[in-house]
């Protein structure tokens, strides 16, 4: 006598996919990128308008933020640091309102504590109106620096400058008073085993064409010849110096800057940049204060920052049936899953995703029997490049899916696709059972 219809029946797993963004906000002008978020300290600033504007320096008081990208880094990691000028203690200095996207903020973060020094901090070019007289609104500035010294490190906002290009290119730099600033951050560096603790320091963030910036370094070889160059992204410019690393391994010297597209600059030893036996990049900003001529027009564009976002091809997942009493392998695909960051900034983004139990009228299916081969594509063109996440169990603890790293400009367009594996007990009652796989976008 064959098996009862009840038992002979084949059946399908449905798993039910939920996708919830995490939105990258932040009050003010700019986003901030996802990182660990510093107390918001107050300091006695002396800021100094454009002489054109005709009133005397501003004493103020500016509220300033310092978010990390890690606060329990090893010796020769790259932290990436985030100023936020929550409140400046400059306003507009004119009667004429100021258009958007005309200030371009720069700065620096102080260190403390295990390790000392100075990170060069720059803002992109964005910012809402700004009527006659009106306060600045909040921006928000970004650097690296690396880790050198195990121990407890501080870090505390510093000085900073606005730059507007609005008919005339002006300078607004703002200094503490009785430096260091406040503590607004602390971060816990560990001992490591790091190939390249060489660190470089600016001093300024940012210059007219034709300018010199002092580069200050250390960890280098004792000795040894080392490059100083401007960079544009990850491209080096034409700007180029050299220097000598005294017995110590530290040097100073000065890189005179022309090229405007200039991001950052490195220093390394060698014919060429070599990140093992290189520092950098420090952020770096160069005014563009071209002169217009007699008769002519200054054009400016400019390119607005996006977000970072997701969109999936569906919200269900049907799984294939197996036999009760046999089990195994239940599988699908993920439904592809569209990554776009218009950011523009130095923050890279990881896609993961975890799931719930698999339940049905017979019980339910550990979600740690769910298993994902992860697959992702960069959309030519793109700063960045997605990584897939490594196959293997999803789970209620989650793994990653895809994702890209930091770096000088990141962003792009990617498609992430995966596939899905629940492996099913053998005598799991009959009937329909589901779970929930949810992605978060950070």
């Amino acid at each position: 006598m064959g098996p009862t219809p009840r038992r002979a029946r084949r059946w399908r797993w449905a798993s039910l996919l939920g996708a919830t963004a995490l939105a990258v906000t932040a009050g003010g002008a700019l986003a901030c990128p996802a990182g660990a978020a510093g107390t918001d300290v107050d300091f006695a600033t002396h800021c100094i308008p454009p002489a054109v504007a005709g009133i005397p320096p501003i004493d103020g008081t500016t509220t300033g933020n310092v978010t990390v990208d890690n606060t329990s880094p090893k010796v020769g990691d790259t932290v990436t640091v985030t100023y936020t000028v929550v409140k400046a203690a400059a306003s507009n200095p004119t009667d004429l309102a100021l258009p958007a996207d005309i200030m371009t903020p720069t700065g620096k973060v102080t260190l403390g504590g295990a390790q000392s020094g100075a990170v060069t901090v720059a803002g992109p070019k964005k910012n809402p109106p700004v009527p006659g007289k009106a306060a600045f609104p909040s921006f928000s500035m970004t650097g690296t620096f690396t880790v050198t010294k195990a121990g407890q490190i501080t870090l505390s906002p510093g000085d900073y400058n606005i730059h507007t290009s609005y008919i005339l290119e002006l300078d607004t730099p703002c200094t503490v008073i009785t430096p260091p600033a406040p503590v607004s951050q602390t971060i816990t560096a560990t001992d490591g085993t790091p190939a390249n603790t060489r660190a470089i320091s600016l001093g300024s963030a940012s210059g007219d064409p034709g300018a010199g910036v002092t580069v200050s370094g250390s960890n280098f070889t004792p000795g040894a010849t080392v490059t100083l160059a401007g960079r544009a992204g990850g491209t080096q410019t034409a700007d180029t110096a050299t220097v000598t690393a005294n017995a110590q391994g530290s040097f100073s010297g000065t890189l005179v800057v022309h090229d405007k597209a200039t991001t950052g600059i490195v220093a390394y030893e060698g014919g060429s940049w070599n990140p093992d036996k290189g520092a950098g990049p420090a952020a770096y900003v160069v005014n563009d204060n071209t002169p217009v001529p007699a008769g002519g027009q200054k054009l400016t564009t400019t390119v607005k920052a996006g977000t970072l976002s997701m969109s999936q091809a569906g919200d269900s997942v049907a799984l294939s049936g197996v036999d009760f009493g046999q089990g195994g392998a239940s599988t699908g695909s993920l439904n592809t899953v569209t990554v776009k960051d218009f950011r523009g900034g130095p923050a890279g983004w990881s896609l993961t995703g975890k799931v719930t139990d698999f339940t049905g009228p017979g019980g339910r299916i550990d979600a740690g029997r769910l298993s994902w081969t992860p697959a992702c594509a960069t959309r030519p063109g793109s700063p960045s490049t997605c990584k897939a996440g490594s196959a293997g169990t999803v789970g209620s603890a989650g793994a990653t899916l895809a994702s890209t790293s930091d770096g000088t400009l990141t962003g792009g367009e990617f498609t992430v696709d995966a596939g899905l594996s629940l492996d099913v007990p053998a005598f799991t009652p009959p009937g329909a059972y589901s779970g929930v796989l949810t992605l978060t976008l950070t």
